[in-house]
């Protein structure tokens, strides 16, 4: 049975998933959002293996601290061997090298293993097979305007014809661009391999990691940064989509785009790591999209190229996860109004004004283009949208919406009295001022004794966990208190943690929402409860799958993942996690 128990590797252009027997089950191409050419994880044909005949056992981890991927088959009569999958990403001749290859390496390690390789990419979604030709060292699978080719040391005709075969040496496999290497397969895959792994333990050895927890934060880190689209700054919510938030749910959405707000948490997550890099590259990109509005309506989400019309459709001829459909592309989400995206620009952006490390720190023209931003987010604090859980059929004045408008003002000001702007610090201030009264009066139950997920609603709602998050209210504040102890009574379910209470579109959710989770640890340790959420903590750390990584939700019932994957807002509740409640370094140095 598919589950995911997958590890994810990628480059900052591509990205793809494996499964625990080293096959290749997603993969897209040309970029994040293209077409799934490797769609066995959604019910296709596409996929790469390598298939060792009576297949007993397997072992998968990284290669250290990178997005190197090691994997051990071993057989019945204790033959194995093991796959090595790197996605190129080095610096060379003054920039980023990232192209859009898979490289595989598999090599005997005991004995002389029987397998059959598979390479067989499908197209349009998996309707189309392609049109394949092949030389003596390559095999070029072509459809339309799309062409990959597999340069290879491997037996051509035993790849074509997935003829079992004795593996007696080690063998390559480089996928990607219709174009030839310029050296030698073997050594080109070696040198590939070497310089990536450099990287990324140049990279991780840059981050600023808490004392405790510092494997799950690495791991998280490096899957966040692997959803950056350093092209263009981009920041995907997952790699995959139309995997179901839970069985057989019909909750299957495409979260191969970039969300405003999804992107503001993996920034600052990643900032915390002091991996201030994705923040420079992402707001290259958002200041496009800041631009484009024109001060006028945001999206919440846009596809990695800037692309506003994210048409949703289905696809017809993949039969989703575990045969759960339908398989969706595109998200209509696009079409939404939800207006905490105002605040998720501002507070997104709001580091680059004070940190100066930056190549290109934030001034008073950044801050003039944030200010029209900030209008949009006052004039529209109170009106009814379709919150951050995007709900399609139903529109109310959404606290956590309202929240994200109070802070979009709030860190206006803060910037303002920063670039010795005291006009405008005063003026943002009297509005945060104003929304921040208009919250707590407007979105507090009495009856709930809690602030309730809309302006005179009583229906309880995980997201308004973040009142103290982004600093809106003391979280010693008795009705911050108490809303943290409704929440968990009512959408608590062990570790778990659903969303909100009211039933949506679809009834009501049955699945953990794992950030909500996240965003319950950080309230208890807020409130003074540290050693509830390390024990909290340490429960959602064990609910990973076995190479560190987390999806959307998680079942109750048996602790199954279960939504896209992985899902930055998850990872980014891991490192957001470690760095509030590990013990400090100066505690052991």
């Amino acid at each position: 049975m598919t589950d995911l128990s997958l590890g994810l590797i990628g480059n900052c252009s591509i990205g793809a998933l494996v499964d625990r027997k080293g096959d290749i089950v997603w993969a897209c191409l040309p970029r994040f959002d293209g077409d799934p050419v490797l769609n066995a994880l959604l019910g296709g044909d596409g996929v790469v293996s390598v298939g060792l005949e009576n297949l007993q056992e397997t072992e998968q981890h990284y290669v250290g601290n990178s997005a190197v991927l090691r994997t051990v088959l071993r057989d019945a009569k204790g033959n194995a061997l093991e796959i090595v999958d790197t996605v190129p990403r080095f610096p060379s001749r003054g920039r980023m090298f990232r192209p859009q290859s898979i490289v595989r390496r598999i090599t005997p390690i005991e004995g002389i293993p029987r397998i059959t390789l598979t390479v067989r990419p499908r197209f349009k979604f998996n309707e189309d097979a392609p049109t394949i030709t092949h030389a003596s060292n390559n095999i070029r699978y072509v459809h339309e305007s799309l062409s990959i080719r597999l340069t290879t040391d491997a037996p051509i005709t035993y790849l074509l014809d997935e003829t079992p075969f004795q593996l007696d040496r080690s063998l390559h496999l480089i996928l990607g661009p219709d174009e030839t290497l310029a050296g030698g397969i073997e050594d080109t895959a070696a040198a590939f391999e070497r310089d990536t792994l450099q990287y990324w333990h140049d990279w991780c050895r840059r981050l600023a990691l808490p004392l405790e927890w510092q494997q799950p934060s690495v791991r998280a880190a490096i899957a966040l940064k692997l959803c950056v689209f350093e092209e263009t700054g981009a920041i995907i919510a997952a790699m995959t989509t139309s995997i179901p938030e839970a069985a057989n749910s019909g909750r299957n959405w495409d979260y191969r785009f970039c969300w405003l707000r999804d992107s503001f948490f993996v920034v600052r997550a990643l900032n915390s790591l002091s991996a201030v890099g994705t923040m420079e590259h992402y707001l290259r990109w958002l200041n496009n999209v800041v631009s484009q509005a024109d001060g006028g309506h945001l999206q919440p989400v846009f596809g990695i190229g800037q692309e506003q019309a994210l048409t949703e459709w289905q696809a017809a001829h993949l039969p989703g996860y575990r045969g759960m459909g339908p398989v969706r592309i595109g998200n209509q989400a696009h079409e939404h109004f939800q207006f905490d995206a105002y605040g998720n620009v501002i507070l997104a952006a709001s580091q680059a004004f004070f940190d100066t490390r930056l190549y290109r720190p934030a001034g008073l023209r950044q801050f003039a283009e944030l200010e029209r931003v900030g209008e949009r987010a006052y004039a529209i604090y109170d009106q009814p949208d379709a919150g951050m859980w995007e709900l399609r059929t139903r529109a109310r004045v959404h606290t956590s919406s309202a929240l994200m408008s109070w802070a979009a003002c709030d860190r206006l000001a803060k910037i303002a009295y920063h670039l010795g702007a005291g006009e405008r610090h005063l003026y943002w201030r009297r509005r945060a001022d104003e929304i921040r009264a208009k919250i707590l009066d407007g979105a507090w139950s009495e009856e709930r004794q809690a602030f309730a997920e809309s302006f005179g609603g009583r229906d309880l709602d995980a997201s308004v966990l973040l009142m103290a998050e982004v600093g809106m209210i003391d979280p010693r504040d008795p009705r911050f208190v108490s809303t943290v102890e409704r929440v968990e009574e009512v959408l608590g379910d062990g570790v778990f943690t659903y969303r909100y209470e009211a039933p949506d579109d679809f009834g009501r959710p049955e699945t953990g929402f794992n950030i909500c989770t996240f965003w319950r640890i950080d309230a208890l340790a807020r409130i003074g409860q540290q050693e509830r959420a390390r024990a909290l903590f340490e429960s959602m750390l064990a609910y990973r799958n076995h190479l560190g990584l987390l999806s959307e939700d998680l079942d109750p019932a048996n602790g199954e993942l279960w939504g896209n994957f992985p899902q930055t807002y998850s990872m980014v509740g891991i490192i957001n996690g470690a760095q509030r409640l590990s013990k400090p370094w100066d505690s052991v140095v």
